[in-house]
């Protein structure tokens, strides 16, 4: 609470002297920093700012120029006020001063009666050390009160429903999009607070200060690390119980980097129990480096509950083209974060860690054969639902009693599958199994010999040379539709006669006849394995 001049007019002490405002009576609200008493002409060299000047006016006696240029020194050093005595054998003196005060902004004050200055000191002092001793308690509670939250890990809710309560008034988290994360609204109706929030939020300008801002002032302070702002607290209406700006800066600030230092913390422990995870994963597929019992004892240390059967999972992120390692580590990191609310939302336990660039291994404990497919269609549906601008293709390994051979063999077939099934149209199945890719998975195996990369080039190599891409295209649908020109021609909006001209152009270009159904099994091969080797 700020002392004012019009506050050290209201003591006792200075009422006694039956004050009279000569001028300044519309700064009257000033604060007042310190009290001093002098009776120099010149005081400027003395003050600092903020002053209330306790004098007798000795220094100009009784002329009103002197008066005059004593108050314009004063103004000139900022001080808040002067409160001169002057009783009435000195009428001369009085008179000088009002002439003097008729051109001052300054509050100027006057005294009938005499008061003993050294008692005016005394209060005053001691409610400005009163004052400041009451910002140190109240610091010093608030930083007890956002020290103790971020000990204890408190989430945004908790954070944000403290800060409500300390500063009397709704308090909203939001996000950089200006979605709001948690807010408390301290007692008035939700709607009010809430209403068109982020077509308001939007009218407020982002600021990197703690400032108040926009048509309906709201108090804000930014969430996060400079350079890393993730969104800010926001106190979106005028407290009626607090109007002091500096402390309600103080507690939002304060709150602010609570926020900021949880939602680091939750980011290491997230990140150390991925790296935990991960290093757990590749050790069991490591042979020979953990038996069963060691195996399963810290898994379970990780959450893993024990079960029958151990489902091997590989999610496989879509490659895009041109993208760089480092996005693709992002993508990655944010599918992993993903999986872990689902399991988490649907209370599922399972080892989840990256496998690969790309790939996401998850070994998933199931109760009973029968439930493996119901659990896998519910997390991968949820993900999809949640996912965004994230894309995928889930490969399913067999399931296994052992979860040394289900980490092990069982991931190496997951991935398998989910290379060979990312060749396949996207939306047919929400995951695959190695009877879903067939010849595609023994493909896939294959790819990497140099001798596949010389079939392939043997039968498209013309097509592949001097071609677009629309004769590979039309070659592929019609493998596709097992030779079925008619039913080519009405997938394809081709009228026939069009059709047959094209795959006579491409029997030149391949050397074949497509008709002939070994030719078209080596060509689909071909193709197939031009799809994998060019994903």
């Amino acid at each position: 609470m700020v002392l004012t001049v019009a506050d050290v007019l209201q003591l006792p002490v200075v009422k006694a002297g039956e004050p009279e405002i000569l001028a300044g009576a519309d700064r009257l609200g000033e604060a007042v920093r310190w009290v001093h008493v002098a009776e120099l002409k010149e005081l400027s060299g003395l003050l600092e700012g903020g002053e209330l000047v306790l004098t007798t006016g000795l220094a100009f006696q009784d002329s009103a120029n002197e008066a005059a240029e004593f108050l314009r020194g004063l103004e000139t050093a900022g001080a808040a006020g002067v409160v001169v005595e002057i009783t009435s054998v000195r009428q001369k003196a009085a008179q000088a001063l009002r002439e003097a005060a008729r051109d001052i902004g300054l509050p100027v004050v006057l005294l009938s009666r005499k008061v003993r200055f050294v008692e005016v000191t005394e209060v005053v002092h001691r409610k400005l050390v009163a004052t400041q001793l009451e910002q140190v308690e109240k610091a010093r509670r608030v930083h007890e009160v956002f020290t103790q939250l971020s000990l204890e890990s408190a989430g945004a809710e908790e954070i944000v429903a403290r800060t409500a309560e300390l500063l009397g008034a709704p308090v909203v988290l939001e996000d950089a999009s200006h979605l709001v994360l948690a807010f408390d609204a301290a007692g008035l109706p939700t709607m009010d607070v809430l209403r068109d929030w982020e077509a308001r939020s939007r009218l407020v300008h982002y600021r990197e200060e703690t400032v108040r801002s926009g048509s309906e002032r709201w108090l804000q302070t930014p969430a996060g690390i400079r350079g890393h702002r993730w969104g800010r607290l926001v106190v979106p209406v005028l407290q009626e119980t607090n109007d002091d700006d500096a402390e309600s800066a103080m507690v939002l600030e304060r709150a602010g980097q609570a926020l900021s230092i949880n939602r680091m913390a939750e980011r290491d422990q997230l990140e150390l129990a991925h790296q935990a995870r991960a290093g757990l994963v590749h050790e069991l597929r490591r042979p020979g480096s953990l038996t069963e019992s060691e195996a399963l004892a810290r898994s379970a240390a990780m959450g893993l509950q024990p079960a029958p059967l151990y489902v091997p999972v590989v999610f496989r992120l879509d490659r895009l083209p041109g993208e760089e390692p480092i996005g693709t580590q992002r993508r990655e990191r944010a599918l992993l974060d993903l999986l872990h609310r689902v399991m988490a939302s649907s209370r599922t336990t399972a080892l989840a860690a990256s496998l690969q660039a790309g790939s996401i291994a998850l070994l998933l404990p199931v109760p009973a054969k029968q439930l493996a497919d119901p659990m896998l269609e519910r997390i991968s549906g949820e993900a999809a639902e949640s996912s965004g601008e994230l894309g995928w293709t889930v490969g399913v390994g067999r399931g296994r009693a052992e979860l040394l051979a289900a980490a092990a063999a069982g991931l190496d077939e997951a991935a398998q599958v989910a290379e060979a099934a990312s060749t396949l149209t996207k939306g047919a199945k929400r995951f695959y199994r190695s009877g879903d890719v067939r010849l595609r998975g023994l493909l896939w195996l294959l790819h990497e010999d140099q001798r596949v990369q010389t079939f392939v080039e043997s039968e498209l190599g013309e097509l592949l040379a001097n071609d677009d891409g629309a004769g590979l295209d039309l070659l592929e649908r019609y493998l596709e539709s097992g030779g079925n020109k008619a039913q080519l021609a009405r997938t394809g909006y081709l009228s026939r006669p069009t059709l047959y001209a094209r795959l006579a152009k491409l029997e030149t270009q391949l050397g074949v006849r497509l008709d002939d159904a070994e030719s078209r099994t080596s060509l689909h091969v071909a193709v197939l394995l031009h799809k994998l080797l060019n994903r």
